[in-house]
Order: C-alpha cells, then structure tokens, then sequence
C-alpha cells in the first residue's frame, strides 16, 4: 500500500505510516498516511517562515490563480473526493459530495477576493498629509482541524490564509487525514510556490503541540473540543500570537405550539441525526412547548423509524455511522447517564448490526429531560437529542440561552412576532427560523458566543479579520 507522506517545503517526506479505516466496513483500508515528527513540524515552520515574504507580497493574479485552479480541480473531482471523505469519516456519499462541493465553493470565493482586496484613503486632520490604511498577511498561519468536516473546514481556513498572503502550517485531524491530503495534493500542483502550505499529518500531542510551541507561529486557527481549544488559548497567549477558536455547543431548537409539526419534525431530524449528529451545530436540546409536545413525541418517533443507519457507501442510507470505537463508546456512556439522570429514552439509542462490521448507532432520543441534566449541559457530539418540555415561549427563550455555548440556536414558528423577538434575544451567533440548526452558507460569517468561539468570525469577507494585520501609513506632501 502506498504511503501518502508529508509536504514540507514543496517536497514529499516521508513518515511513521498509519492506517486510515473505514468506519463502516472494519475490514476496509482506506490508506496509509505518514505521521510527522516534531523535527518534520518544526521544518515546516522555517519553511513557510521563509516563504513569508516572498508570498505576502505576490502578484494578485497569481493568488487568484492558485486559488481558482484548485476550486476547478476540487469540483471536476467531487464524486471521488466524496466517495473517499464517506469512506474515512462515515457520512453518508451524498452528504459527503455535498462536503466537497463546499470546499470547492470556499476556495472559488476566495479566488474572488483576492482580487478585491481593498483598503481605505482618507484625509488626515493635519494639512498636506495622506493616510491610507491597508490590510497584509500575519506571517506563518497554524491551521488545526477536526475529523467531522475534513476537506470543508481545512478549506474555510486555508483559502483565506492564502488569499490574503499568509503561509500555514496544517495539521489535519489524526482520524481523518485522507480528504485533507487530498485537498493539500490539489493545491500543491496548483502553482504554489515551495514552502507556502506545509501539511504535517499526525498526532495532536506531538505536531499540534510543536506548533503551539513555536515562537514563529504568527497566528494559530482551530477547530475541536473546548479543553483543547484552551490549551491553544495558553499557548498563544504566551507567544504573543493570534488565534481563533472554533469550539463546543449545545445547541437548542426551539419548537412553539403553533409549528408546523411536519416543519419542525424534519428540522429536529436533520439537526439532531444526520452526519450522525457529528456536527458542532447539532440540535442536541429539542425545547418544546406544552401544547405540541405530545405530538411532536410521537412524530418524532414514527419519522425516526424510517431512518436507515448503514453504510456511507450504499444507496438509501440516511445515517453513516459513528466515526471510530472511542466516539461510539462516549455516545453510549452519555445515552447511559441520561437513563440515570432520569430522563426516559422514547426510541432508539441501540447498536447495529449491518452486513459490515462497522460503528452503528441506532439515533436515539430522550424525553422527559430537563436542562439541568448533562445530557442537556455538555456536548455529546453524537445521534442523540433530548426533549425539554416548557410552558411557553418565555420560558423556551430562557431555557435556550442557559447554556455555557452559544454557536446556533433555532425556532420552529409560524408567528413573526415571536421569529423576530427570538432572532433578536437568541444569546447564539447563528439563529435559524424554520430551518435546521445545522447548515449554513459559504459567503457569510460562521461563528458563536460565549464558550463555543474566541476570535473573528470565519468564512466569507469577514475571515480578513483574523487572515489580516491592519496598517495605518502616513505621507506628508
């Protein structure tokens, strides 16, 4: 099998290998990647610290090429891409074409900006002096991401980065690495000159944390749990650095008596299990008023029956399965501790049995929980969702902002009264009207509040805050 190795300073190294399996067939190898070592890392670092100046200060068309070039390649190539994501992740083919799509999407966009890039000329308050105030690169970007999104969310940070004339050091998730390889190899023969993106694959405690260690790491972007998400926090704090933190949530979807039932059903559905519930996003907290709960119990059971959990691959599933034994492992712990908390599983929440070995989670959902249970506190990052019976609005509102997150919150409604007031008073930095709480738009700002975001938001022309250093030059004439 061959060795899909590191790219460090525009040259293919080699690596410790590790397998990369399938999580809906056990007996299938989806490839043999290299782990760096901390020599590799810190070799990547000096490399994109020398390609700095150089890049910063290319030509735009040059940036634009590089960047649409590989938006080309990345959708003439999304169903094999996706097919490949499906098989290493566990989303389904579809949703996981629809992933690639996206990539693409974000680097297209970005092949736009960088020929917008603009800055501001302004009069000073002294005679005969002109200001202008520009925008340029930091230096050395430190990317780390997760295993759910992993060609989406690489591409939401390393489009930018280039863009706008950054270098970066990637670590991909140690899961997940075959969509990022991917994607790094697509930009690599795009035109990049050596030493402008560096992939260093592996193991969070040795590449993440060489790279947090570093002093020339101008800036650190992360996606991932709260607790690791702090320890970058530390880290670059201590070296005077940028970072952006992209983290944890639990968020609500709030269903009011007068819901469409159908509408907010499938909502509950989509935000809650698909991706099998893998998603930061997720609808973890169903918030549910009095008079509908009933029947959105029992709609909620009689829809989840239809869900066909199998493997990614196979036409007609709806639900891959989880990721590897240890996410399988804590969603069962948790399904485990709502039982003794006192809440009541109304359906599912089971292992399965498919014609592959693999990782099957049958959804389950909770009733009778109340938010001050952990299953409605922490993230369980998996296909289970709990239903909070309230008495009204008021109340739905109230319980939907206690939560130490604030990423996206969500209403079910036909009333613009209460669909305005709830965009407004939603303590979240999403806010979804009759639609899931998961899934959002490649062009806009992506992210949250309180314990689930630290830094500026990501995506579309707002990532030019972190991307960016502001300059502020004088002439006198």
């Amino acid at each position: 099998m061959d060795l899909h190795r590191n790219l460090i300073d525009g040259e293919w190294v080699e690596g410790e290998p590790a397998l990369n399996i399938n999580p809906s067939n056990l007996d299938d190898v989806v490839g043999c990647y290299a782990r760096a070592t901390k020599a590799d890392v810190e070799a990547a670092i000096s490399a994109a610290k020398a390609a700095f100046p150089a890049w910063s200060r290319s030509g735009l068309l040059e940036r634009h090429a590089v960047l649409r070039k590989s938006a080309d390649e990345i959708f003439a190539r999304k169903d094999e891409l996706g097919r490949l994501l499906a098989r290493e992740e566990g989303k389904t083919r579809a949703e996981a074409i629809g992933e690639v799509t996206r990539a693409g999407q974000i680097f297209d966009f970005f092949a736009g900006e960088a020929l917008r890039l603009a800055g501001e000329a302004i009069p000073s308050t002294r005679p005969n002096v002109s200001i202008e105030i520009t925008r340029e690169g930091v230096g050395v970007v430190g990317i780390i991401t997760p295993w759910n999104f992993p060609i989406a969310i690489p591409a939401w940070k390393i489009a930018p980065a280039l863009c706008y004339g950054n270098t970066v050091v990637f670590k991909p998730a140690d899961l997940t690495p075959a969509s990022a390889w991917a994607l790094v190899d697509i930009l690599h023969r795009s035109g990049l000159p050596r030493g402008v993106l560096n992939l260093v694959m592996g193991k969070g405690s040795v590449v993440g944390q060489t790279m947090l260690d570093s002093p020339d790491v101008s800036a650190i972007t992360f996606t991932g749990s709260a607790a690791t998400g702090k320890r970058v926090a530390t880290a670059s704090i201590e070296h005077n650095r940028k970072f952006q933190l992209e983290m944890s949530g639990k968020n609500p979807l709030v269903v009011l008596d007068d819901a469409d039932l159908t509408v907010a059903v499938e909502c509950a559905v989509n935000g809650a299990f698909y991706s099998t519930g893998q998603r930061c996003t997720a609808s973890s907290r169903l918030v549910v008023t009095e008079a509908i709960h009933d029947r959105f119990v029992a709609a909620m059971a009689e829809r989840m029956k239809g869900l066909v959990v199998d493997d990614a691959l196979k036409v007609g599933t709806h639900i891959g399965p989880v990721v590897d034994q240890a996410q399988l492992e804590q969603d069962e712990q948790y399904i485990a501790i709502g039982r003794d908390e006192g809440a009541r599983l109304a359906f599912g929440g089971q292992r399965l049995n498919r014609a592959t070995r693999g990782f099957y989670l049958q959804p389950a959902l909770f009733i009778d929980a109340t938010n001050g249970m952990r299953i409605s506190r922490e993230e369980i990052f998996g296909p289970v969702a709990s239903v909070i019976r309230v008495k009204d609005y008021d109340e739905a509102l109230a319980i939907a902002n206690d939560t130490p997150f604030g990423l996206s919150s969500g209403i079910c409604t036909t009333s613009l009264k209460h669909a305005t007031h709830f965009k407004r008073n939603a303590e979240a930095g999403l806010v979804m009207v009759n639609l899931p709480t998961a899934g959002i738009d490649f062009h806009v700002p992506f992210g949250g509040r309180k314990g689930s975001s630290y830094g500026p938001r990501e995506q579309g022309r707002y990532a030019s805050e972190f991307y960016t250093s502001i300059k502020t030059s004088y002439t006198f004439a």
